[in-house]
């Protein structure tokens, strides 16, 4: 009798722990999405202010990245490493995220767009997340793991709140922490916090990443597969390039200059001359702009990638804020679109499948490109996506821009 009534004890919290964290998962969901519209509207809002005033704001771009250098030396210095300091707190290394570094992400990456640096946007949007979540999180210290458990589910919300794309936000979240190993512990919250997110979003108004291609029917064969290893070696590649690359030039940058005014000074004037002479500002920003060229048949130059690749690099390398994901959906939809003559697949298709596979390689992971393939072009194309993504998983070799990112298998 002694033994059921354990057993049914040990059951009972499990569901309790079960319960309690779904329900905190809504709750961190809807709050960070709260957070991701005031972020994903001021975006656009700097976006469309650099759009109608033209590439004259390049001029300023040096000056304001003192600015934000200026901000963050005086008052920031504890979320100066913003994705370092979220993995830093995972492994244990740091103990605590700063409530302001919400603000100071936030408005550095408002900044960096209106002048048009080329950088992304979702680091700031799972920061955001990362940052509500541990904040709650400090609060409930019962669960075994649960600082991990509360920023999985946090980044989670973040990414699925900006994006629109919970299932992608779960796995991605679930496995970027340690490359190879899932976090399963933390896949109740994680679930309701990145659903309750993505909904409370699309009523915001935030927009679903998603486009609708043309009808490609196909069918599994050796002539199909050959192709599509051969993708995802190229893919493979240069996501893990720009994940080296990236890596590489902030130490080097940082070498050779040490002091960070001067660093994003002299790094932003030279930034602000290639942006402008190349197409005059076609790089600047997150990359949209080439994604929805690629996607749509209008005019993309086979050197799109490599100049959004170089420019994304040197622009995050000497200080300025934003993400990696954005620009790497850019560089792999312009690559993809490219190479589809060369493989004979549809432009659109294979712009499609170089979206999902370099930023599967470039951030090291496997099962989130897969998701986001098929979330945002269509679930039909499983088979594509599966092994693109995985062949462009294997040849990257665990390099990622998260240079705090584990690896395990």
């Amino acid at each position: 009798m002694e033994k059921i009534r354990n057993l049914s004890k040990k059951i009972l919290v499990n569901y309790e722990e079960l319960v309690v964290l779904t329900l905190l998962g809504v709750v961190i969901g809807l709050i960070v999405s709260l957070f991701e519209a005031l972020f994903g509207y001021g975006l656009q809002t700097m976006i469309h202010w650099h759009e109608q005033i033209g590439n004259r704001l390049l001029i300023g771009l040096p000056i304001v990245g003192v600015v934000i250098v200026y901000a963050f030396q005086k008052w920031g210095k504890s979320v100066i490493k913003g994705m370092n300091l979220v993995f830093e707190v995972s492994q244990g290394i740091s103990r605590n995220i700063p409530k302001r570094l919400v603000a100071f992400m936030i408005g550095g990456t408002w900044l960096s767009n209106l002048f048009g640096a080329s950088v992304g946007r979702e680091g700031v949007a799972m920061q955001i997340g990362a940052t509500i979540s541990h904040v709650i999180g400090k609060r409930i210290k019962k669960y075994e793991n649960s600082k991990t458990i509360f920023l999985v589910c946090g980044m989670a919300a973040g990414f699925a709140g900006l994006f629109g794309t919970p299932f992608t936000a779960i796995f991605f979240s679930m496995e970027v922490f340690v490359a190879g190993v899932l976090k399963y512990r933390a896949m109740a919250p994680t679930l309701s916090a990145s659903f309750s997110a993505a909904w409370l979003s699309s009523k915001l108004g935030i927009y679903k990443s998603s486009f609708d291609l043309v009808v490609y029917p196909f069918e599994l064969t050796w002539e199909l597969v050959l192709p599509l290893v051969v993708l995802g070696i190229v893919f493979g590649i240069v996501g893990g390039g720009f994940a080296y690359g990236l890596s590489i030039t902030k130490k080097k940058v940082a070498s050779l200059c040490p002091n960070p005014y001067k660093r994003i000074f002299f790094g932003g004037v030279i930034a602000a001359i290639l942006l402008f002479m190349l197409h005059h500002g076609r790089y600047s920003m997150l990359g949209e702009n080439l994604i929805n060229a690629s996607l749509n048949y209008d005019t993309v130059y086979w050197y799109d990638w490599i100049c959004k690749f170089l420019l994304t690099i040197f622009c995050l390398s000497i200080g300025f804020m934003g993400g990696e994901v954005t620009p790497l959906f850019a560089i792999g939809s312009t690559l993809g679109f490219c190479l589809a003559n060369v493989f004979g697949f549809p432009p659109a298709m294979c712009a499609a499948l170089g979206y999902a596979a370099v930023f599967g390689a470039g951030t090291n992971t496997y099962l989130a490109p897969i998701m986001i393939g098929m979330e945002v072009f269509g679930f039909q194309y499983f088979p594509l996506f599966f092994i693109v993504c995985s062949v462009a998983y294997l040849v990257n070799r665990n390099k990622s821009i998260y240079a705090l990112q584990q690896r395990e298998g």
